[in-house]
């Protein structure tokens, strides 16, 4: 029922950015991808213009999660910290698959429920983090 929710509140922001703001020329969604598996989460972009990149994590490295609001001219971005770096890995929700590694994220248990569904309604700019601090 709470996963049903956050798809609902994501879609109808994904639906909202889109129909307002146009886009890129090129949807993201056409050159990064997401990708995972129960052990591990691979990162591949083709961006245009730019050389291609790939970049991958475990499940079990992940130490805080946190959300961040774009607005409606930009991707909201998944921020993952991980053991393996002190910088974080950013999966756009615009990502092939950024939707799905989301509610796989909550899913795992890695962003609570409650949160991930107040997060699809920050105002633009702002950012939640689980755990709150470090």
């Amino acid at each position: 029922m709470i996963i049903g929710a956050v798809l609902l509140a994501l879609v109808g922001a994904l639906v909202y950015r889109r129909f307002f703001a146009g886009g890129p020329t090129v949807p993201l969604s056409e050159w990064f991808t997401v990708a995972f598996d129960d052990q591990r989460v691979t990162m591949a972009a083709r961006p245009p213009g730019r050389a291609p990149w790939e970049q991958s994590f475990l499940w079990s490295e992940v130490e805080r999660v946190c959300f961040k609001s774009e607005g409606a001219l930009a991707s909201d971005g998944i921020y993952i910290f991980t053991t393996q770096r002190p910088e974080s890995f950013v999966v756009p929700t615009e990502a092939k698959g950024g939707l799905e590694f989301w509610f796989r994220v909550v899913e795992r248990g890695l962003f609570p429920s409650e949160m991930a569904i107040k997060a699809a309604s920050l105002p633009e700019g702002e950012m939640v983090c689980w755990p709150a601090s470090k």
